[in-house]
């Protein structure tokens, strides 16, 4: 199966291209910290150049997989429309996948039998949820993603251990957020690798094989972003409505 993957959940914007040997070839673009994310400018160019280089054609692709969040609204926005639309118009299937799962899918193929993965929300909140390896090497969701406060991420780690998780093994946070929160996850006794760590970055690779391996959707409208809060310009306009609604 020849998988397009992407994934705009954060800054980045990383893409993948699974070829029909398994061999996966992948492109990131990562803002600095004074530039704007290239989601809406980069994600298709990127997707070309990659095909191009393989030599695949757009009409060879089997399957469009895309990152549906949590993360950025904007970003996921641009990434789930790209990807309803690419494969609307090439006729293939489309996969949503948890971009939380694809940060904690690639540190458990590292080794690392306890995860929390966390993306940074923006607003001082993060997006985190928690995993386990299992003896069959598939990787159980022990708590579901949800927006919290950086002083809740402990209460994640509580409410896996509760959930059944008896092991000692000591956790480890990955994603943007966790290298913003690292404090707030160390003081928890949750380990947080370097900054530099690839770890902290959704990997294009394993969303190509998440979306290869989950059940394409049965429509394209049924993969949307899942924000797990409500967007920041919805907010915004209501507490607008209201201050007009006082002044008058």
């Amino acid at each position: 199966m020849i998988v397009l993957g992407f994934d705009t959940a954060t800054p980045s914007t990383t893409v993948g291209l699974r070829l029909a040997n398994g061999r996966t070839l992948q492109a990131r673009d990562a803002p600095g910290p004074a530039e704007h994310p290239g989601h809406a400018t980069r994600l298709l160019a990127m997707a070309r150049e990659l095909l191009g280089g393989a030599g695949v054609g757009w009409s060879a692709l089997d399957r469009i997989a895309v990152g549906v969040g949590p993360g950025m609204f904007t970003g996921l926005r641009v990434g789930v429309a790209t990807a309803r639309g690419l494969a609307q118009s090439l006729s293939v299937e489309l996969a949503g996948v948890s971009s939380l799962r694809a940060l904690a899918e690639a540190a458990a193929e590292h080794g690392y039998p306890r995860l929390l993965a966390v993306v940074d929300a923006r607003r001082g909140e993060a997006f985190a949820a928690a995993y386990a390896a299992t003896r069959l090497g598939s990787l159980s969701e022990l708590v579901p993603p949800r927006a919290l406060v950086p002083t809740l991420l402990e209460s994640v780690v509580a409410q896996a251990e509760r959930g059944g998780d008896p092991r000692r093994e000591r956790w480890l946070a990955v994603g943007d957020g966790a290298i913003r929160f690292r404090e707030h996850l160390e003081t928890a006794g949750v380990s947080v690798p370097a900054d530099s760590s690839p770890l902290h970055l959704v990997d294009a690779e394993v969303i190509c094989e998440l979306g290869a391996r989950t059940p394409a959707a049965s429509c394209y409208e049924e993969i949307v972003p899942d924000y797990r809060r409500r967007p920041d310009a919805e907010m915004t306009l209501e507490r607008v409505g209201a201050l007009e609604g006082v002044e008058q």
